[in-house]
């Protein structure tokens, strides 16, 4: 699940749920957010889907099967872009899971609509394609928001718990620095009073070693 969204969200437990329906596209504040797949290659100690099903005004984010592009601009449209400020790539699931898939979606939403595009990512999807992903982010993404959660290593592993092992950290780091490079605006960011104040300053410090912004996000419970 992705943890670098601009605002975080009201979430619900699932049972309060009484109705289930899988969403592709969902509003959360004035931004319109898609998910793509519950696929991802870690298992985060504070992912939000641990005990929720729905984010913001979802209904339930659980898929009962990955959309095909075509569904997802379906359902996209159903909302009309046009009421929001930003397209986000963003569910319950890592967004480069489903690369193909998020590729054909934003040429498609790039030629219809006007709305900015971010892509919510862990930075782990050139581990994930076994490929430099980053080229192909270039007019398709406005901004890449990545986790970063912490500036060390063994701590990151610990908390995010990713399937890659130790090189995931340098892998998300990297994919900072070369997704730069496509893409004009890449956030990192942590959050508010997880870490300490010690922490943040060396997340900011390797924010300005990648050229990228550092972000501390407010800690909602």
């Amino acid at each position: 699940m992705d943890t670098a969204v601009t605002e975080k969200p009201a979430v619900e437990k699932v049972t309060d749920r009484k109705v289930r329906k899988e969403e592709i596209a969902y509003k959360v504040y004035n931004n319109l957010y898609i998910n793509l797949t519950n696929r991802c290659p870690c298992a985060c100690t504070f992912c939000l889907r641990q005990n929720m099903d729905r984010v913001g005004e979802s209904d339930s984010l659980w898929l009962d099967h990955e959309p095909t592009a075509s569904e997802v601009l379906s359902a996209v449209k159903k909302l009309d872009p046009s009421k929001f400020n930003e397209i986000v790539f963003c569910g319950f699931g890592e967004p480069t899971e489903a690369f193909p898939v998020l590729v054909e979606v934003s040429d498609q939403l790039k030629a219809l609509y006007p709305n900015p595009i971010r892509l919510n990512t862990n930075g782990l999807g050139c581990l994930i394609n076994r490929r430099d992903i980053c080229p192909d982010l270039k007019g398709r993404i406005d901004t890449v928001s990545i986790s970063l959660n912490t500036p060390n290593a063994e701590e990151y592993n610990r908390l995010v718990r990713p399937k890659f092992g130790p090189m995931s950290f340098q892998a998300m780091l990297d994919f900072a620095r070369e997704a730069k490079k496509y893409v004009p605006n890449v956030v990192m960011s942590t959050v508010s009073t997880t870490i300490s104040k010690a922490d943040e300053d060396r997340c900011a410090a390797i924010c300005k070693e990648l050229g990228v912004t550092y972000r501390i996000r407010p800690y909602e419970s």
